[in-house]
């Protein structure tokens, strides 16, 4: 065998074990449980309250069980060109929020997307703002999750009219929370204290997301994180649900929890494949950021608590809180961290152990995509210009290849010369590489350099809600999802459906791009004529097939990808060896392919007989 065959039989190994590798780790995604699935609980199952004996340094959010649903409170309706939904007086929870500009799926009546719900829905989710008493005033005398608090300006929320809630314990303090909303997916609450008593009074602000069990639609891949997200002082910590609930008990709280000393900037949230939401306190002042669990009711909670703040007779303190709630759309994202000084905030998208590839990969899709238009031509123009970058790497590989062959009737007289003495081999062999200056590991450079980048854009395609929902051509609706095209129905000409995703059925009953994609791999073994040996033409043989029905349930922007660099690799091939004085017979190898097909079955014939 020689060394060009080993390095392409090398590199046929070394890819198809990452397909494999990849096939078993990241399975197709399961079916999401049916969101419409309602709960039993009706009322806001809450995490316990705090040891009123825990120290003010200790403090957290404190936690009470709520009597009622908050969805039959009076509320307040927000109104963005991103989000609709309602605020909720008791509490003054942000507990009902949709994103106006996704959809469930593609069908035309499909349902908004429905980030935030109150208690007493399926998958009930919301933040609210109150404060946890410190000093000189009693727990019943600070707004908590249970407040019912007044309109004291605005009737409906938008990014050109905010809203003020107010609360008077009654005791000589008034609470307000003026909320306002920008036009993408951020609120601000500015959070007050005014005393109007004879004494001070210090109360601890705090911000918290609760979450009543885990999302219905939870993808559980490893590819993808979903659950807690959380940045300290510039460390992103990321923690699954799993992992949240084997957090150390809290015997003051009797919860799972977990706590962080003070830090002076960051943010705490939950995130899910395409949603977010965050609370960012105010970046100059210093806060607690909590994470907890209550297994006895399934509730999750992130908090940030604020220093204590004292208010002297006669005046007013707050302080201001951010809220990201919507899709985790990266320009969006990009803007809040850079203009709005939220640190770090861009590595809230799950960007993976290859951050370093699939950050400046996607931003080099989005720039193309607001060039081109679409998102299917932009994961061509990305593919060339890759392949650009990578080029003189390919060429030397090329090069290398095209002179090993060269050299192919030297090492058959070394063979011979050597015969069994296996080390006079490999010395002729290094000499004869040296002299000629030939690097026999160089045709396997750009597969291993080719496999970090394939890792990379399947992490951009299947995480970045870019490709949500983002058409190509035709019957390509959907870049993030596999192609819809069946060879079961032969694409739409008989009238009977595709099987169902994540079947066996349907893993044989491709689409039209996985069959391109292996018709490309095909081609591409055709610039050279089949090896000799009968092992090596039945892997060769097999291989375009087999990784064809293997990528076959694959997102349709990673197929098209890989199409395209085959594509690209068998026009520089081409040309290349047509500079080096070879004539690449790409239909003479086909058709000889096939003469030799109908040669063995007639040989299999005459044996027969």
């Amino acid at each position: 065998m020689d060394d060009q065959n080993k390095n392409l039989i090398l590199a046929t190994v070394l890819s198809f074990a990452v397909i494999m590798t990849w096939s078993v780790l990241f399975p197709p995604e399961e079916l999401p449980v049916d969101p419409t699935a309602q709960t039993e609980a009706t009322s806001d199952t809450s995490l316990p309250a705090a040891d009123p004996a825990v120290s003010e340094d200790d403090a957290t959010a404190p936690s009470t069980p709520d009597t009622e649903p908050a969805a039959d409170a009076p509320r307040i309706s927000v109104e963005t060109p991103e989000l609709s939904g309602s605020i909720s007086l008791k509490g003054g929870r942000i507990d009902d929020l949709a994103l106006t500009q996704y959809k469930e799926t593609l069908d035309e009546d499909a349902e908004t997307v429905n980030l935030l719900r109150p208690v007493g829905e399926s998958d009930a989710y919301f933040a609210l703002f109150g404060w946890a008493p410190a000093e000189g005033i009693a727990g019943d005398a600070v707004p908590g999750p249970d407040t019912l608090w007044s309109i004291e300006s605005g009737d409906t929320l938008t990014p050109d009219t905010p809203v003020t809630l107010a609360w008077d314990n009654g005791a000589g303090q008034i609470f307000r929370n003026e909320i306002t909303v920008d036009d993408e997916f951020m609120f601000t609450i500015n959070q007050s204290i005014e005393n109007t008593g004879a004494e001070p009074v210090t109360a601890r602000p705090y911000g918290l997301i609760r979450r009543h069990g885990e999302p219905s639609d939870l993808k559980n891949f490893f590819i993808l994180h979903e659950g807690l997200v959380r940045m300290t002082d510039g460390e992103l910590e990321e923690t699954g649900y799993d992992d949240i609930t084997e957090y150390e008990v809290d015997n003051r709280e009797r919860t799972q929890a977990e706590r962080l000393d003070v830090t002076s900037s960051g943010w705490i949230g939950y995130t899910d494949h395409y949603w977010m939401t965050t609370l960012i306190p105010d970046q100059t002042q210093p806060f607690r950021s909590t994470s907890k669990y209550d297994d006895t009711r399934d509730v999750y909670q992130a908090e940030a608590v604020m220093n204590p703040t004292t208010v002297a007779p006669g005046e007013s303190v707050g302080v201001s809180t951010r809220f990201f709630a919507g899709a985790k759309e990266w320009e969006a994202i990009r803007h809040y961290q850079n203009d709005g000084a939220v640190a770090g905030f861009l590595d809230s998208i799950d960007w993976g152990w290859f951050f370093f590839l699939t950050k400046p990969i996607f931003a080099l899709l989005h720039t193309l995509n607001a060039a081109i238009g679409n998102m299917g031509w932009a994961i061509i123009a990305l593919t060339l210009i890759l392949k650009a970058i990578v080029f003189p790497l390919s060429y030397k590989s090329y090069v290398s290849m095209a002179k090993m062959k060269e050299l192919q009737p030297e090492m058959e007289k070394l063979k011979e010369n050597a015969g069994d003495d296996r080390q006079a081999m490999q010395q002729g062999m290094m000499k004869l590489y040296k002299d000629n200056k030939v690097n026999p590991a160089a045709g396997c450079l750009p597969i291993l350099l080719q496999i970090p980048i394939f890792f990379s854009l399947y992490k951009v395609i299947f995480v970045t809600i870019e490709l949500r929902h983002a058409s190509w051509i035709g019957w390509i609706k959907d870049l993030s999802a596999p192609d819809p095209s069946s060879l079961f129905n032969l694409f739409g000409l008989f009238p009977w459906a595709a099987p169902e995703p994540g079947t066996i059925l349907a893993l044989l009953a491709i689409g039209i791009l996985p069959i391109c994609l292996g018709v490309s791999m095909w081609l591409q073994q055709k610039l050279n004529p089949a090896p000799t040996d009968p092992t090596q033409q039945m892997i060769f043989a097999w291989m375009p097939w087999v990784f064809m029905f293997m990528l076959g349930s694959f997102a349709s922007g990673l197929v098209i990808y890989w199409i395209a660099n085959n594509i690209i690799t068998f026009t520089q091939q081409y040309a290349i060896m047509r500079s080096h004085g070879a004539k690449p017979d790409v239909f003479g190898n086909i058709k000889s392919g096939f003469s030799r097909r109908k040669k063995a079955a007639e040989t299999e014939e005459t044996k027969g007989k």
